[in-house]
Order: structure tokens, then sequence, then C-alpha cells
């Protein structure tokens, strides 16, 4: 397997993670200095976005991703894509689609 189809691994693994709230995998995926930018540009790191699973608050219907563009950089991987969500945050529906771009490094031989 190539690193590109590596990287499309790990991303599957990152939606199935979120999909089913599966904590632990999510604590795998995500490196220590894991950064997001929520809908309002607020900056999360990993605790901050591990604690919004944990809360219990969330469940999702529906979760994937496609128009997967991957650029390998020697141990980085660059991923632009497309996401799509529906369910539900803090007894409040969510439905979207946006755009995202994820980096991955590779470490110890894992994405």
């Amino acid at each position: 397997m190539d690193a590109v189809e590596q990287v499309l691994v790990a991303e599957r693994e990152w939606l199935l993670a979120h999909l089913h709230l599966d904590i632990p995998a999510l604590e795998r995926l995500m490196d220590s200095d894991y950064l997001q930018i929520d809908a309002g540009g607020a900056a999360l790191g990993k605790e901050q976005t591990l604690a919004s699973f944990r809360s219990g608050e969330r469940h999702w219907d529906e979760a994937h991703s496609d128009e997967h563009h991957v650029r390998i950089y020697g141990n980085t991987a660059v991923v632009v894509g497309r996401w799509r969500a529906r369910g539900e945050n803090a007894g409040r529906p969510f439905d979207y689609q946006a755009r995202f771009v994820s980096v991955w490094v590779l470490r110890a031989g894992e994405w």
C-alpha cells in the first residue's frame, strides 16, 4: 500500500471514530498538538475537542467525506476534501457540508 492509500485509510478511521463516537480511536489519531478550527473561528486543542465528544450531547446520524486530494511531502501528508455530517449536538440538530484541510504526519510507521 502506498503512502496516499495509507493516509486515506487513516482518514477513514478518523471518519468512523467520529460517527461512532469512538473516543479511544480519536485519542490515538489526534497528536498531542492537534488543533481544530471550529465554525466560529475558535482554535480548539486536543483536550477541548475530546471533551466535546465525551459530553454525551452529540449524536451522529451521518458522517462521510469524499473528494479527497492527497499530497505527500516526505513524512507529511496534506488532505483536502469534503465533509458531510448530520446529527444532534447539545439538543440542536445540525446538517452541514464543508471543505476541510487535514495534515497527517508519519510517526513510527503510522499516519
